[in-house]
């Protein structure tokens, strides 16, 4: 107990310095139920506005420079030249089907603030802009770091196309050192993978003479033109780990993720943990790893790595289909003893959510609240879906939320549209700016309203989600069987007419939750449950059925025991 107590202390720094707490799921295409490969990512964080960022496919001079910001803080980096063509990005998906998302995971603290001015948000911006493939985004990515520094924390980078899904892990060499030490692996076909704020990437194929799925960065251009190849990796990557003595075993037991950032108490039970229940819902036999979820059983080598974490990827036990995907980014521990919507901190309406911080103490002992996949402070998320049967234009569609998983509604916007829907525009509001014609504040309404009576709302709330997303799969279907023969001769107008449905269809959303948040407030306001009555032939008017619903009876317990000297039993 003692040393769990010690390792909640690195919780709560843990929590403290991690600007992002995202979760990222991976689907490989021959793990679909359609062939369609999945990456779904949640961007949280409680002061990131939800918006659908846009970059338009361009053209540019010889000599062109652009500007590198910090996507976090806006900070001013530094110039880069710029390449003659860029690709139509629509968030974190591009017109060529490539979409990468990312998880922070920090590592080792004395890594973090490298030379040089690219930090991770560019990373995923400037390879969606410049490649065409996962392949093309990990060298774009891994020849930026060599050439222009690395300045972020450690990171996990999720690089999937519509054929091929890889994970890249990545952390910077400290103060006074230029570039990155990393490694990628490509996920098999048939098999999930997922990552959520901790280093996964363990032990790794290298390099050899004979080796021929396997290069270093120095060829890094063969990763192009050989298929085989399904890892690659920093020449220096376990040479500057013994530099710095972090490792002084053999090469071949070298792992990324020990020794770069060691699993601990709060990287298992705040973030594998996540991981964990995406595996569970889709695959068998993740019941063995709870205890290592949970960070409660962790299990070292003499080295100091963790011999029992779960794997890479697994193999699902049936295919995976979009809603199983976009039902776990609401997860909350469902099912399991931990479960979120159970206990006196899921208050008397069984609400899945606890307010931050996660970490606190009482009466000299220190406590924690689970952090599950679905959480409050999501700004935005998506699911690409990437579809290699269809043509480009019409293949990638980003399936965009914002605000909590668990309540938003992912709305179709193809990849080849050119001008984003005004509620969700960038600059249609801001954190401190609200603005009742931005989804992110309309959706806001809903959920925040929501947790003051979760257990009663929330199924009205899933009912209207649930229809708006059948609604919209349809209505794709269709899209597509319309105009994928036009898709080949003109994909020009094809991309006009998917950017009027996705501004169709983000207006249909918006309606439908302004509906909606009007519909629960009246019903619920005051505590109260109403329901419309007809009104009687001679009445004026008539009320509405009224019902309190009492809180449960283990709450009125509760409230019994811990203020029994103010109440009064009832005569």
């Amino acid at each position: 107990m003692r040393k769990l107590f010690a390792l909640l202390t690195i919780a709560l720094m843990f929590s403290a310095s991690a600007s992002f707490a995202c979760t990222n799921f991976i689907v490989t295409k021959g793990a679909s139920n359609d062939g369609s490969a999945f990456l779904s990512y949640a961007a949280d964080s409680h002061v990131l506005y939800g918006e659908l960022y846009y970059r338009p496919a361009a053209d540019y001079q010889p000599g062109t420079m652009m500007k590198i910001y910090n996507w976090d803080s806006g900070q001013y980096l530094g110039d880069i030249p710029q390449v003659l063509h860029t690709y139509n990005v629509v968030g974190n998906v591009n017109e060529h089907q490539l979409a990468i998302g990312e998880t922070t995971y920090g590592g080792r603290e004395e890594l973090w603030e490298g030379d040089g001015i690219i930090d991770y948000g560019s990373l995923i911006y400037l390879a969606l802009q410049r490649a065409k493939n996962a392949r093309e985004a990990i060298k774009v990515m891994t020849e930026l770091m060599s050439k222009y520094g690395y300045v972020s924390e450690g990171e996990s980078f999720s690089i999937v196309d519509k054929d091929e899904a890889w994970i890249l892990e990545v952390i910077g060499k400290g103060k006074g050192q230029k570039g990155a030490v990393w490694v990628a692996r490509m996920i098999p076909d048939g098999y999930v993978s997922a990552h959520a704020n901790q280093a996964r990437i363990t032990t790794f194929p290298q390099a050899t003479k004979k080796s021929k799925d396997v290069v270093t960065f120095k060829n890094i251009d063969k990763l192009l033109t050989d298929k085989n190849i399904t890892c690659v990796y920093a020449d220096d990557v376990i040479t500057f780990a013994r530099e710095k003595g972090y490792f002084k075993g053999n090469d071949a037991d070298f792992s990324f993720s020990d020794t770069y950032a060691p699993v601990d108490f709060s990287g298992a039970r705040f973030c594998e943990i996540r991981v964990w229940a995406f595996f569970n819902d889709v695959a068998e036999g993740m019941d063995k790893y709870w205890e290592y979820a949970k960070g409660t059983k962790i299990e070292y080598d003499s080295n100091g790595y963790a011999t029992n974490r779960m794997p890479l990827w697994v193999k699902p036990a049936k295919p995976v289909t979009l809603e199983t995907v976009m039902h776990n980014m609401g997860n909350h521990l469902e099912g399991t003893e931990l479960d979120m919507s159970k206990g006196m901190g899921a208050g008397p309406f069984n609400c899945p959510y606890r307010w931050r911080p996660m970490t606190w103490d009482y009466n000299g002992k220190n406590y924690i609240h689970e952090r599950a996949t679905g959480t409050q402070q999501t700004g935005f998320s998506f699911v690409a879906q990437l579809r290699g049967n269809l043509p480009d234009v019409l293949g990638a569609i980003n399936w965009f939320g914002v605000d909590d998983c668990a309540t938003t509604v992912y709305v179709p916007m193809y990849a080849s549209i050119t001008e984003i829907p005004y509620a969700y525009r960038e600059g249609n509001g801001s954190m401190m700016k609200f603005k009742p014609d931005a989804a992110f504040w309309i959706f806001n309404l809903v959920s925040n309203f929501a947790y003051t009576r979760y257990c009663d709302m929330y199924p009205e709330i899933e009912t209207v989600r649930r229809d708006l997303h059948r609604s919209f799969k349809d209505e794709t279907a269709k899209i597509e069987g319309d105009l994928r023969e036009e898709a080949a001769n003109n994909p020009q107008n094809v991309a006009k007419k998917l950017t009027e449905y996705s501004a169709k269809a983000s207006e249909n959303t918006m309606v439908t939750w302004q509906t909606l948040f009007a519909n629960l407030f009246t019903k619920y306001v005051d505590g109260n449950i109403k329901t419309e009555r007809e009104i009687p032939e001679g009445y004026k008017y008539y009320a509405p059925e009224v019902k309190q619903p009492k809180y449960g009876n283990d709450w009125y317990r509760r409230i019994v025991e811990d203020d029994t000297n103010h109440l009064l039993e009832a005569k």
